[in-house]
């Protein structure tokens, strides 16, 4: 159905940059005509609304508790309801643009719009996300702080966007709602098999850095509860004798004399990979000198000791340069005896065990405690038989690395043709009138825009924007 999409049979010229033709039909008006900005009071019932980058407007409890700016005291909150156009005043640029499905309240920055009688709010939506792909969004808005903006709805209201027919407008978002629901059943088989491999990878690496390389070998308890045995000749040593513990902190945001410098400075948002080579911020040397953050030499380990992400996994990663960090992370170097790449191996084979040892919880934010972290037990073999482990273990699992990988990218291509599928239709590229009516019955229902599998999956280390 996708592949006999066909463009509409005349254009004409928009006159705005970033849409360039439309439809001969299509009409444009700007924003103010077609939404009203809302300030609704809060009601006692209401619970909080968050908007996220990946447009998903809804309960901050149906995303996730942890791991969000909390407010001390939520001055300026307004209400919010289902079906209203939600967009992040701060976090617009970078997607954070949608329609709640809930009712409840929301932080002073967004900008609550509900829509006129014949304008579809998902259909719209979509549109803004297009004007923030493109950068539109960002080309208009007054940035506020680094990578933010401030687009409140003077600026939005003024800007002049598509107006399709109304009837039209409906079958965009009908037929929209029915291909994400094709894509996201393709990303969801994916990403379960990602996962199977990802379990079979783990229990390679357990079996491997827990009982060694050959199976004859006599063993003994570790004296570990959640281990059991281990060969006769390793040693169990607390960690606090074996590694040397960084930590780190955050410059002044106030201060620009601290930023944009040469210095890479890792938080949990670069720990994406397992080598890190650069970071999104840097920072000069005027801020390690000054601040609370720590210069790293290039080959240690780094780990997120405080993020919301720890709820499932314990990040690490060896540095190749040498870097600063910020306080929710944490450098291991060691004395000798315990190599960082087999540590690091450890730490991803018995990764759910760890968790439960090293994070406290019923916080905000769960952190890992340097207290459990340093006296935690672990087994060492010999150096030289960690350095063998390391190489077995690369050989059995580099077929499932590479097959992840493939899936991956092919999650990442399906994730890139819907970006562009989605801007070919809502800006009148593609005529979608037709296949729409095609569609089959359950393709009717109202889904929502934000029943994705980016919304149902937290991204790993994106928060929501400061409030």
């Amino acid at each position: 159905m996708i592949a006999d999409l066909k463009p509409y049979s005349e254009y004409r010229e928009s006159c705005l940059s970033w849409l360039g033709k439309v439809p001969e039909h299509w009409k444009t008006e700007r924003a103010k005509w077609l939404f009203a900005k809302m300030a609704r009071p809060v009601r006692a019932e209401d619970e909080v609304v968050t908007c996220f980058r990946d447009g998903t407007v809804t309960l901050r409890k149906n995303r996730r508790l942890r791991g969000f700016t909390e407010a001390t005291v939520e001055h300026g909150y307004q209400g919010i309801r289902k079906g209203d156009l939600v967009i992040h005043g701060m976090d617009a640029f970078a997607g954070a643009i949608g329609v709640s499905d809930s009712d409840g309240k929301g932080t002073p920055v967004y900008n609550v719009c509900q829509p006129s009688e014949g304008v579809n709010a998902r259909y719209y939506a979509h549109l803004i996300r297009v004007m923030s792909q493109s950068q539109w969004i960002l080309a208009l808005a007054k940035g506020i702080r680094e990578r933010s903006t401030d687009f409140r709805f003077e600026t939005f209201g003024n800007q002049r966007v598509t107006l399709p027919p109304p009837d039209e407008q409906a079958a965009i978002v009908r037929f929209l709602n029915w291909t994400n629901g094709q894509l996201e059943k393709a990303i969801r088989a994916k990403r379960k098999v990602i996962s199977l491999l990802n379990e079979q990878k783990q229990v390679i690496i357990h079996r491997t850095v827990t009982r060694g390389l050959d199976p004859s070998v006599s063993f003994k308890p570790s004296g570990i509860s959640w281990l059991g045995d281990i060969p006769e000749h390793w040693d169990v040593r607390k960690l606090k004798f074996e590694m040397r513990f960084c930590g780190g902190g955050t410059p002044s945001k106030g201060n620009l004399s601290y930023w944009q410098g040469s210095i890479p400075w890792v938080s949990p948002k670069d720990m994406k990979t397992e080598i890190i080579r650069d970071t999104i911020d840097h920072i000069t040397e005027r801020a390690v000198e000054q601040s609370s953050t720590n210069l790293v030499s290039a080959g240690s380990l780094l780990m997120v000791v405080r993020s919301g992400i720890l709820q499932r996994t314990i990040p690490v990663a060896k540095t190749i340069c040498e870097v600063a960090l910020n306080q929710d992370m944490k450098s291991l170097t060691s004395k000798g005896r315990l190599d960082l790449d087999y540590f690091a191996l450890f730490i991803r084979g018995c990764e759910k065990q760890l968790l439960r040892e090293w994070t406290k919880q019923g916080a905000t934010v769960e952190s890992i405690e340097h207290h459990y972290l340093s006296n935690t037990k672990v087994p060492i073999p010999p150096i030289q038989e960690q350095k063998h482990i390391i190489e077995q273990v690369v050989v059995e699992i580099a077929p499932i690395t590479t097959a992840i990988s493939r899936f991956e990218r092919e999650i990442e291509l399906l994730r890139e043709y819907r970006t562009r599928l989605v801007a070919d239709v809502v800006t009148g590229k593609l005529d979608v009138r037709e296949a729409a009516a095609k569609l089959p019955v359950e393709a009717m229902s109202d889904l929502s825009d934000n029943d994705s599998v980016d919304a149902l999956e937290d991204e790993p280390f994106e928060e929501e924007a400061l409030v």
